[in-house]
């Protein structure tokens, strides 16, 4: 099944008797509120979910993005009118990052038909797509009931196995991987054995992604091919997803490891490695 959707796709499948449920994730990391962009024009339909309150839990030593609770999630999906048999949409301002979030969390919940809008809302502006604006129009609630388990799912101690028997990626930028900066966490560097891997190289500039031929050829470079055991993890669960996302994308399957390395650099007995080597 497709994991991605591109804007003319879209344009068709909304014109349907029964279009996909659309979701508008737009969040960036420090950035201003999402809600506020969303009233000033989205995608008609488009139902604005947020990233930091419906799609994580409180931040803590779980990291700063963990997994929400299974129950308050299926909620806030419901609300948004998720239904178990309807396909799913889901975009965000352009990044990707949080619209792979709500694709990875509804696809390890179990819904089975979630697609990431190609390019975000940047695609469908540019093929000449309306917007509307103002608030959210009610939706009827939908019946969806998260049964998680669906995608694979890395702890801390699954992550350090990993690293050790097979591939575990760093989807963060490659100077936070090297332990030369790090803006956000309390500690620099990387998880023992991980292979940088920023997850930005998967896109192109206009931020739709690369053609899979050339994401499998870049994954297979660093040793993520069919076949093999992969996981990833970045700093809060969030561009991590993303880069889950272009895997499927080039038909590599792979874990999350959702507490990513602000789990990890929270607890001072966890080790840590630096310099552009695995370690």
């Amino acid at each position: 099944m497709d994991a991605i959707i591109s804007a003319t796709q879209w344009a068709s499948e909304s014109a349907g008797e029964r279009p996909p449920t659309l979701l508008d994730i737009r969040w960036q990391l420090g950035g201003p509120p999402g809600r506020p962009e969303y009233e000033a024009g989205h995608i008609p339909g488009a139902v604005y979910v947020d990233l930091d309150t419906e799609l994580a839990g409180p931040a803590g030593r779980r990291g700063r993005h963990p997994l929400p609770d299974t129950g308050e999630f299926g909620a806030a999906m419901r609300r948004a009118g998720v239904c178990a048999d309807r396909p799913v949409v889901v975009y965000d301002g352009g990044q990707g990052w949080a619209a792979a979030r709500a694709w990875w969390l509804l696809r390890w919940a179990g819904h089975r038909d979630v697609r990431v809008l190609d390019g975000g809302l940047a695609a469908w502006t540019a093929r000449g797509g309306e917007l509307a604006s103002g608030a959210a129009k009610p939706v009827t609630e939908g019946d969806f009931t998260p049964s998680p388990g669906a995608l694979p799912l890395l702890d801390a101690d699954g992550a350090a196995a990993l690293a050790r028997r097979g591939v575990l990626l760093d989807a963060r930028a490659g100077e936070r991987y090297r332990g030369e900066v790090e803006p956000i966490d309390p500690v620099a560097g990387h998880i023992p054995g991980a292979v940088s891997a920023p997850t930005t190289e998967n896109v192109t500039a206009d931020g739709h992604f690369r053609p899979p031929g050339e994401l499998a050829g870049r994954f297979a470079a660093l040793g993520a091919v069919p076949g093999a055991e992969v996981g990833v993890y970045c700093g809060s669960g969030v561009s991590g997803a993303h880069e889950v996302l272009a895997l499927a994308v080039a038909g590599v399957p792979a874990a999350l490891y959702a507490g990513s390395w602000s789990e990890w650099s929270a607890d001072p007995q966890r080790p840590v490695a630096t310099g552009a080597q695995p370690g």
